[in-house]
């Protein structure tokens, strides 16, 4: 039986797959973003498409009303002036809008490391959403605890080509569980589509096998022919210089990156690895199939 189904994030690298998959599958889905154009694409398929911004309530009260399932996700704002409290508030509407509407199935974007709520930077927001989210009385709630993204190596490509190195501010021996966004959008997709949960509960998702940045790079390294390519681990305020460079806001940057840099506590490394949690895309996959046609272009 085919749902109605809610896209918070569409244009994002998880919410713009889970759209299609579900538009594909011939499901009623709505897409809401601020910047409409890039769903465009999806309109042919039979989405409809609203423009609106997360702190819109009265749209997303809308939207969730006539809804079988809704995807949230606590969406960066690079140019908050205090990151917690644009969170805090963002959750909030979130909160509303489900209230007022009377859903009852929602899959809430969240990450591995999401069970501490400090000294995680930018995921202390997101652990905040879910023990909010699960105060909410007769709504099903499931939260998706994602591994890191292997689509963020494609933010360092540049370096690759210019620096002939990778590099971030994280240490570069610690092993973490890393993902392919393809094999999250399935999994989230799965449960919207047949809401096959019910009461608070949490999904991990951990890719094949954990991997240190060393090691991913050197994958990288092979497929585009730079065997000797190496990761560096770059300093905090080299790093943050950058950011702050490109118009992110002092507070945004520093929990960006203490998320990064504490990597090393083994926050990101709480969640149990089993069958439920171990998706298929291998790091070699990624580079080969993704990375290295963005590469090459």
């Amino acid at each position: 039986m085919k749902k109605q189904i809610v896209i918070l994030g569409a244009t994002g690298t998880v919410g713009s797959k889970i759209s299609e998959i579900l538009l594909n599958e011939g499901h009623h889905v709505t897409l809401i973003a601020r910047h409409t154009e890039k769903l465009e694409k999806y309109r042919a398929l039979g989405a409809e498409i609203i423009s609106g911004d997360i702190t819109d309530v009265q749209t997303i009260t809308a939207a969730f009303a006539n809804a079988d399932s809704a995807f949230v996700i606590l969406p960066d704002n690079v140019t908050a002036e205090n990151t917690r409290a644009y969170q805090r508030q963002v959750t909030g509407i979130l909160i509303e809008a489900i209230k007022k509407s009377g859903i009852k199935y929602i899959v809430n974007m969240s990450s591995l490391g999401s069970h501490m709520h400090e000294g995680n930077g930018i995921m202390g927001g997101t652990g905040e959403q879910e023990v909010r989210l699960n105060q909410l009385e007769g709504v099903n709630v499931l939260h998706i605890r994602s591994a890191y993204f292997m689509e963020n190596f494609l933010r360092t490509i540049g370096m690759v080509k210019n620096m002939g190195i990778n590099g971030t501010a994280a240490d570069g021996d610690h092993s973490i569980p890393m993902v392919a966004t393809r094999d999250v959008a399935k999994i989230a997709t799965g449960h919207l589509a047949n809401l096959d949960f019910s009461g608070k509960s949490v999904q991990a998702v951990m890719g094949p096998r954990d991997y240190t940045y060393r090691e991913f790079t050197s994958i990288v390294g092979k497929a585009i022919g730079k065997d000797d390519l190496q990761y560096v681990q770059v300093p905090v305020e080299q790093v943050k210089q950058i950011f702050l460079g490109n118009g992110f806001s002092e507070d945004f940057t520093d929990n960006l990156l203490e998320m990064g840099t504490a990597i090393k506590t083994g926050f990101m490394n709480y969640q149990k690895r089993d069958e439920s949690t171990t998706t298929p895309t291998t790091a070699e996959d990624f580079v080969n199939e993704v990375y290295l046609p963005i590469y090459i272009n």
